[in-house]
């Protein structure tokens, strides 16, 4: 028994020793199982969806893969049998789901995703970060690249006039017309060559530095992967020029080879020409874009009018842009890119033209910062040269006189920092600072309209300095309410400006005439609110400040158009803006309708105008002057219903009451309406489109009444227009289209200028006629 007893240990030991080797053993069993999950991603048509980002998580793996050109995915080698897989792409809404595998085997997923609704679109412009359309408190608009080409508009700025609120100096477009007057306006502030509103390509100006204008052609539309747009005040972010709000072009970027071409011939001996192509190989990534552009053009002048001096108004334009990348793991990225732009025009005269060349240059990276967040820097850099002359028309038209010759060299350096933290699920904070220098000079040489002497040569101009620092915190009090508070503060001065005039007939001696240095400062707050009421409805108000300092050519640079000189005006003061907004955002039968709504008042204090200052039978002199104050009230509305899979309706519409309410120094334009800004505009769309076989797409557009002048003497009477798209799959990403703008052939006014006749008449200028093309798309993959 003894014996016994003292063997009882080893037993137990023994008993022990076997049930832990079993343990091992179902432990290293366990460990040498893997699992793998693999699937195809495809839209509601069964096209695959090349580019999707999969993120799968099991445990505490976490991994990411993009579709490939047949939407493929795999994820191999997975520690665990079960997990969530989520899968985005651009233009669809988000899909996540559940899994299981089983051991040595695979599991095979088939995901179809569903156009994304206009509230779950991500918007980056409205708050210098990704933001849901949905959580914007503000009146903002996102086009996709299948919106832009369901518009049947050729040129950039054509597509955008799909935006109620969206025009250009007097109801110009960049097909024709003279770039001085392509300035942008939102929110019916009114434009006057020079833009009120902010214009980026992927967070860099593409506002001309001298004079604020922009040049649309500098985009090649086939780059875009979408357009944003946010309506009102928003200097608390992107300070100078942003007075009515910001647009920006955002470029396409792909993790596999692609490449996509637009070319058409249409009216007017109008051949164009879009390219993108772009790769991901390895830690490198490149694309190269082009644009070329020609057209015979029309002749803006009504034939009753017209003269042996009218010719067409014509076009020509060339653009390429290439940027290369290079990846520092998974989240850091740097990058260079250049561009290089040439158009040249002539203006409806034999005299009168125009031409421009810039180059630009821009470099930048993109770094986590781990716990610390995100940060972007961006330098970038561009010069240019700009010619143009003018003449003295006889009111016959049958002649006219050279009297100025224009060069305008202009440069610009700049640079951004940004930095952004999310501090938890429900509040972000975003910091930066921007600097930015323009230099620039209009070298003119002044000509006698009756003799054709040279009388002069002059030289103005100067160098523009300034400095903005911003910070943004956006705060989720709770799951139904969102507080966001940004302000900036901006410096500028104006330097080294003078003028300087040489006689030549009669000859005299030189005058010099030294501006003195100027500074002035701004801030910027905004304070914006959204209440979620239910899933579909939300409430959002906004109160803000913003300003837009004079230009390099408001300030030094006068130009003739016709019969009228505008001189230029070195005093004027930056015009400054007061504004609210409240709102709403709404959706029906499960996301299918999504209405937006928003009222806006805002209160401009200095308004730079052109105010006549004499008028003469042959000639009118107006300066650039700042106003004492104008308002604009007013409505817009945004609506889209996907009625199904390929049937779409959208439309928006804009009431304004802009109106001049303190005129210090010229009474008589107080309640008069702000210049080129009509009182109405709406757009509706409608659109058929299955991708894998054909699209059909009519869009009309409604423009009402604008003068033409401050004084409120010229009426540019409403108009309508109705354009067609229609366009055809041939399959492998090819596909032939047909599009027709203003099918109605309605010839609008776009300007009036007064002729000394007797008696007195007017001569205005036409919009474009009846204009039809037909083209090819290739997209490989097709996106």
């Amino acid at each position: 028994m003894r014996k016994w007893r003292n063997s009882l240990p080893s037993a137990r030991l023994i008993v022990l020793l076997e049930v832990c080797l079993g343990a091992l053993l179902l432990v290293g069993e366990a460990a040498s199982q893997s699992f793998r999950v693999e699937g195809l991603v495809r839209d509601s048509s069964g096209a695959a969806v090349a580019g999707a980002q999969v993120g799968l998580r099991a445990g505490s793996t976490a991994l990411t893969r993009i579709t490939d050109s047949s939407g493929s995915f795999v994820f191999d080698s997975l520690p665990e049998s079960r997990g969530t897989i989520s899968v985005r792409a651009k233009g669809f809404g988000g899909v996540e789901k559940s899994w299981n595998a089983e051991a040595g085997g695979a599991t095979r997923l088939e995901i179809v995703l569903a156009p994304a609704a206009t509230s779950e679109q991500v918007v980056v412009t409205a708050a210098r970060i990704e933001t849901r359309l949905s959580d914007v408190a503000g009146s903002a608009v996102a086009l996709s690249p299948q919106d832009l080409n369901a518009t049947p508009a050729l040129l950039v700025d054509d597509k955008l006039r799909q935006i109620p609120g969206f025009t250009l100096f007097r109801r110009s477009d960049s097909r024709t017309a003279n770039p001085t007057s392509q300035g942008v306006s939102l929110n019916g502030l009114g434009a006057s060559g020079a833009s009120r509103a902010l214009v980026l390509e992927d967070g860099i100006p593409l506002n001309d530095p001298f004079g604020g204008w922009v040049y649309w052609d500098r985009v090649p539309p086939e780059e875009l992967a979408g357009v944003e747009v946010m309506r009102g005040g928003i200097s608390s972010l992107y300070g100078s020029n942003a007075l009515g709000g910001v647009i920006q072009f955002l470029s396409r970027t792909e993790e596999r080879p692609a490449f996509s071409l637009e070319t058409s011939y249409g009216s007017e001996q109008t051949p164009d020409l879009s390219l993108w192509a772009g790769e991901r190989a390895g830690p490198w990534d490149f694309a190269v874009a082009a644009d070329l552009f020609r057209t015979a053009g029309y002749i803006e002048v009504p034939a009753a009018q017209r003269g042996s001096v009218d010719t067409p108004a014509n076009a020509e334009h060339a653009t390429v842009d290439f940027s290369l990348g290079r990846h520092f793991g998974e989240y850091n990225r740097v990058f260079a890119r250049g561009s290089y732009f040439t158009e040249a025009r002539n203006n409806g005269t034999v005299v009168q033209t125009n031409d421009t060349r810039m180059g630009e240059g821009a470099a930048g990276a993109d770094t986590q910062l781990g716990p610390g967040g995100t940060l972007s820097l961006r330098i970038y850099g561009d010069t240019q040269g700009y010619n143009q002359s003018f003449s003295s028309v006889a009111t016959s038209r049958m002649s006219e006189a050279l009297t100025d010759l224009q060069h305008v060299p202009a440069q610009q350096l700049g640079g951004t920092a940004l930095w952004s933290r999310p501090l938890g699920r429900r509040q972000s904070l975003v910091a930066g600072v921007d600097a930015v220098e323009v230099m620039g000079w209009s070298d003119e040489s002044l000509f006698s309209s009756s003799s054709g002497a040279q009388t002069a040569n002059t030289i103005a101009g100067g160098r523009q300095r300034t400095i903005g620092v911003f910070g943004e915190d956006i705060l989720q009090i709770t799951p139904k309410w969102i507080v966001t508070l940004a302000a900036r503060f901006d410096d500028w001065r104006n330097f080294d400006a003078l003028a300087l005039r040489d006689p030549i007939t009669p000859a005299g001696p030189p005058t010099f005439t030294p501006f003195s240095n100027r500074g002035e400062n701004a801030f910027s707050p905004r304070l914006s609110v959204l209440r979620t009421l239910t899933d579909n409805l939300a409430l959002t108000g906004s109160i803000y400040r913003a300003f837009r300092s004079p230009t390099l050519n408001e300030l030094y640079r006068g130009f003739r158009l016709g019969n009228t000189v505008t001189n230029a005006n070195a005093a004027l003061n930056a015009e400054r803006l007061t504004g609210a907004e409240v709102g709403a955002h709404a959706s029906a039968l499960r996301r299918k309708l999504n209405l937006t709504g928003n009222v806006f008042w805002d209160d401009i204090v200095d308004p730079i105008a052109n105010v006549p200052i004499s008028m003469t039978p042959s000639l009118i002199t107006q300066q650039r002057q700042n106003l004492g104050r104008t308002r604009s009230r007013g409505v817009d509305f945004d609506a889209a219903f996907r009625a199904s899979d390929t049937i779409e309706f959208s439309g928006g519409y804009q009431f304004v009451d802009a109106t001049v309410v303190d005129a210090p120094a010229y009474q008589t334009l107080v309640g008069l309406r702000i210049p080129e800004v009509p009182r109405q505009q709406f757009t509706v769309q409608a659109r058929y489109s299955n991708p894998a076989r054909l699209m059909f797409s009519v869009q009309g557009r409604y423009g009402g009444s604008q003068f033409d002048d401050a004084p409120n003497t010229l009426l540019l009477p409403h108009y309508f227009t109705l354009d067609l798209l229609a366009s055809r799959t041939l399959g492998h990403g090819v596909e032939v289209f047909g599009a027709i703008e203003n099918l109605l052939d309605r010839r609008y006014e776009t300007s009036l200028t007064p002729v000394a006749t007797s008696p007195p008449t007017l001569l205005p200028t036409l919009g474009p006629p009846f204009l039809a093309r037909i083209g090819l798309r290739l997209d490989f993959p097709k996106r």
